[in-house]
């Protein structure tokens, strides 16, 4: 006679949000975004916390905006041009080899919009603020791929409004600022659900009670408003040397919201013939996310009036995110998974060259850390570490008014899989390779009044 406290018990696997809120774009570590900044991306965000004339050190460093004069408004898209396509398989429980395809091209082409703007006060204040995206993710395999048991969609945004305010604490050479952070975190995710595997872990003797012979879906979607803050300090020794130091927080998320089940009949009625018709019904869920706090070193340094160098280290503290934790309302059990990433470090070095008194050509290399170990990573983030190369001018085309292009290549290393499944949570086992092409366009205007 089946078992109903082991149906139960695999409900674990069911949803398994197995990594659920812990996204990742290959084009920044972890699911982190850069791109708040069109200027900055075209020479790989060095010295991105100290270049004079970019409105978004708002969020970058807003100790920087005391160098800014009068009123300065920004606007800038970036456009993520991402593509993985997988390549390899898996078993079921049994042994038999997981069906289905290598789930197409999973990436998207993502614009990434962000608006700044600074005002300078006669006393050495400023006031800045922005709105900009600084985590997300779009991603969709095709239904019924190889690896749908570990995800099927996955649609992160979060959106933060950022006031900071700067003084000069010793005019021309020390200056410093803080910000509040208004941030909304958006989640919507899907899996496969084998409920075939659920149901012979049971023990029910059914024809459609075997692995992958009964496959359904569930989404989740959640949702949160909170705050956090930022400060940072801009040092400048001499009159060709800038060195900035900020620290944006962690920002804590009570996800809030539902899921929603996708149950074959026969699997519907074989529970509900075992007095466990209350699992996997449609209802509230709920979830912790911590985004990562982030500290960074900015120089700039003036070779010349034409020529100058920049360099950028940072630091993301991803311990922030131990696990993924999803709570159910119905009796559903919560679905966990360790995640115990590390720090990740970002270094880029560039440069700007001004031409003439119309354009700026700019320059830049960054290598970037990933935050996941084969060990940890899922289809939801296949992350590795990467190199970046990039590109960029400015066209002045007035006293008033600047447009930026920008253009990045980014080059990851091979992600693996490698994905063990305990046998009671389905057995399921999952391994290959990621091919990823990230490519960033950028376009960008300026004002100021």
């Amino acid at each position: 006679m089946p078992h109903p406290h082991r149906i139960t018990r695999l409900t674990a696997l069911a949803l398994g949000i197995t990594g659920a809120l812990a996204f990742g774009q290959v084009q920044a570590s972890g699911f982190q975004l850069k791109e708040n900044s069109v200027k900055s991306m075209g020479s790989a965000f060095a010295g991105s916390g100290v270049l004079t004339g970019d409105t978004s050190v708002v969020v970058n460093n807003p100790a920087t905006m005391t160098q800014f004069e009068g009123t300065t408004v920004q606007t800038d898209v970036t456009v993520i041009d991402l593509s993985f396509e997988f390549t390899g398989g898996g078993t079921d429980v049994t042994g038999q080899p997981l069906t289905g395809g290598n789930g197409g091209e999973a990436g998207d082409v993502i614009p990434v919009p962000a608006m700044s703007v600074v005002h300078k006060l006669g006393n050495g204040v400023a006031l800045g603020a922005m709105v900009s995206a600084p985590f997300g993710l779009k991603t969709e395999y095709e239904p019924g791929w190889v690896g749908r048991y570990y995800g099927q969609t996955s649609d992160l945004k979060v959106v933060d409004l950022t006031l900071s305010a700067a003084v000069d604490v010793i005019a021309e050479h020390l200056s410093v600022g803080v910000g509040v952070v208004y941030s909304r975190a958006d989640v919507t995710l899907s899996k496969g659900v084998d409920f075939g595997s659920i149901l012979f872990g049971a023990g029910v003797p059914l024809p459609f009670a075997r692995p992958q012979a009964a496959d359904g879906l569930a989404e989740v979607h959640g949702a949160d408003t909170s705050l956090g803050w930022l400060v940072g300090v801009n040092l400048r020794p001499t009159d060709k040397l800038s060195i900035g130091l900020s620290y944006h927080s962690e920002i804590d998320y009570d996800l809030r919201g539902d899921v929603d089940w996708t149950v074959p009949a026969t699997a519907r009625a074989t529970f509900d013939a075992l007095g466990r018709a209350s699992l996997f019904r449609d209802g509230d869920a709920s979830a912790q996310l911590t985004t990562p706090a982030t500290t960074s070193v900015a120089l700039a340094y003036a070779l010349n009036e034409r020529v100058t160098l920049m360099a950028t280290y940072a630091e993301t503290g991803w311990q922030s995110v131990p696990e993924v934790r999803i709570d159910f309302a119905n009796p559903d059990p919560d679905s966990v998974e360790e995640f115990d990433w590390d720090s990740t470090r970002f270094m880029s070095v560039g440069g700007q060259y001004r031409l003439n008194d119309a354009w700026t050509l700019r320059a830049g290399y960054a290598y970037d850390e990933t935050p996941t170990t084969l060990a940890t990573r899922t289809p939801r983030l296949p992350d590795e570490n990467r190199r970046w190369l990039s590109l960029g001018a400015t066209w002045q085309v007035s006293e008033q008014l600047g447009v930026t292009f920008g253009y990045t290549h980014i080059e990851p290393d091979t992600p693996q899989l490698a994905i063990v499944t305990p046998p009671a949570e389905g057995g399921q086992r999952l391994s290959g390779s990621y091919d990823s092409a990230v490519n960033l366009y950028g376009l960008s205007a300026q004002y100021r009044f």
